[in-house]
């Protein structure tokens, strides 16, 4: 049933499974850093901001597989058989183009919602600018880009386009769950 639903409703199944294992990943982050289980400020807001990632993430996986796979057949990609190459080469296209902006766009709305308390109105009433000055973009670049990209992503992004497409996107959002838990023991210490 789960093969057929993500295969029959690629978008809908990508925002069910971001709405809740990335939310979990979120709430382990509240536990690790107060010791206590608690909701996150706006944690409904967040449930949808994290389904429609989820969605976004399912289009750009399967535009980044479909192009790998053209660039590879043209030669314009080193493939050296097997599906290892393939998904080397997806997952160092996917977090090299796509991560930087889809983490920044993530880091904008979880800024927009902590400053607006979660309350719909005051998020609306915020200025860009005041989201933007809120943000450490220094400590974005140095330790989500630069760290966790290389580090973290592009290997785990490797065994996720070595499964069948269906489970990718699933993978991705168990992938939040342990990225959660690295930034929350960050952000304990």
């Amino acid at each position: 049933m789960f093969v057929a639903a993500s295969k029959q409703h690629v978008y809908l199944m990508a925002f069910a499974k971001f709405a809740v294992l990335a939310s979990m990943g979120e709430l382990m982050v509240m536990r690790l850093m107060s010791g206590d289980w608690r909701l996150p400020v706006g944690m409904l807001w967040r449930m949808i901001v994290w389904g429609f990632l989820g969605i976004l993430i399912a289009l750009m996986f399967n535009v980044n597989a479909a192009g790998v796979k053209a660039v590879m057949a043209k030669g314009l990609l080193p493939n050296f058989g097997g599906s290892f190459s393939f998904a080397l080469a997806t997952s160092v296209v996917t977090n090299c183009f796509f991560a930087p902006a889809f983490m920044a766009l993530h880091r904008v709305s979880d800024t927009c919602i902590e400053m607006g308390e979660g309350k719909l109105m005051k998020m609306v009433a915020l200025r860009r600018i005041e989201i933007f000055q809120r943000i450490d973009w220094a400590g974005f670049i140095d330790f989500i880009i630069c760290k966790t990209v290389p580090l973290f992503w592009i290997p785990a992004h490797t065994i996720t386009f070595m499964l069948p497409p269906e489970y990718r996107v699933l993978m991705a959002a168990m992938l939040s769950i342990v990225l959660g838990v690295i930034l929350g023991y960050r952000k304990a210490k």
